[in-house]
């Protein structure tokens, strides 16, 4: 009796977490779970399947390990003793093929998701995309819209059922840009650009954040996407557009500059390339700096040259 209550307490144990954590998350958002966008929802597809394919090998396992563990137990006489059992090629193909099957599927469905959703891949659409620059800073984010002429800082208007084309980099230690609701995720590093598509399924807010730790504010580095239908975004353009603080290099320097901000930041462009300038400005060193360095390596060889005839 004492050891049938041994098997069986831990059981239900199991089974009132299991019942208490499905209970829970029914009213949680998981927002991986909860997708708005094609991507998120193709990924959440994904995800699902491959936790269907596991519990193929997990469920049979632990029941099996229940039923080893009350058959074989010591206070049962009428289990079979076979101190010299070996094998069973039965089994061995069993617990051996059945995973191995798994693993080919799944490897066979990584392999296609993984063009399929391949991030640098724009999405196929009959509506023309909107082209976002995103600039990760020092502990907040930079929105570009280079064809609408507008900026923002922590959130980023786009319009509903519409591809937007992201380009990425970084003024500041390396980071990565991600909204679960809308999938993905890409890092963003500084001399470098990188892709990222996305698209939201319907209007709302959604959270995204830094998936990278990157300093003393990183836990503030959070922003806010804003679907929106297309009327309102051309509003919100419109809006900008004109009535806000140009931005151009010298108002950029100052906002790279490492701190927070509480409340959306907005400003007009005014230089059009801007974000390339970001880019560049790690690819090479300023004119000065070059002449300079020139200079001293000229001035060094001749140095070099005086100490060798001296010789």
């Amino acid at each position: 009796m004492k050891t049938a209550l041994k098997i069986i307490l831990p059981l239900i144990l199991i089974g009132m977490l299991a019942a208490g954590g499905f209970i829970f998350f029914q009213g949680v958002d998981v927002a991986v779970l909860n997708p708005q966008g094609e991507i998120a929802d193709r990924q959440r597809i994904l995800l699902i399947f491959a936790s269907a394919l596991s519990l193929i090998i997990i469920i049979p396992v632990y029941m099996l390990l229940v039923f080893f563990a009350w058959r074989y137990r010591d206070g049962n006489k009428k289990a079979a003793y076979r101190p010299n059992w070996a094998n069973n090629k039965w089994l061995e193909i069993t617990w051996w093929g059945i995973p191995c099957i798994l693993i080919a599927i799944l490897a066979v469905v990584a392999y296609r998701t993984s063009h399929e959703l391949d991030q640098f891949r724009p999405l196929d659409s009959d509506v023309k995309p909107v082209e976002v620059q995103v600039v990760a800073l020092q502990w907040k984010w930079l929105f570009i819209y280079p064809e609408q002429q507008v900026a923002s800082v922590n959130l980023m208007p786009i319009p509903e059922k519409t591809p937007i084309n992201l380009s990425l980099t970084s003024d500041a230690p390396m980071n990565a840009f991600w909204v679960p609701s809308l999938g993905s995720q890409m890092y963003a590093m500084s001399g470098m650009s990188s892709k990222l598509h996305i698209l939201a399924n319907h209007t709302g807010d959604f959270n995204g954040s830094s998936a990278n730790i990157s300093g003393e504010g990183f836990a503030d580095m959070a922003f806010t996407v804003r679907s929106q239908t297309r009327e309102d975004f051309d509003a919100w353009v419109e809006a900008t557009r004109g009535h806000t603080e140009g931005l151009d290099m010298t108002v950029y320097e100052e906002l790279a500059k490492p701190g927070t901000v509480d409340q959306p930041v907005f400003y007009t462009l005014a230089d059009a390339q801007l974000y390339d300038k970001i880019v560049m400005k790690y690819m090479m060193p300023p004119s000065d700096e070059k002449s300079d360095n020139t200079q001293d390596h000229e001035s060094h060889d001749m140095h070099m040259d005086h100490e060798m005839e001296g010789m």
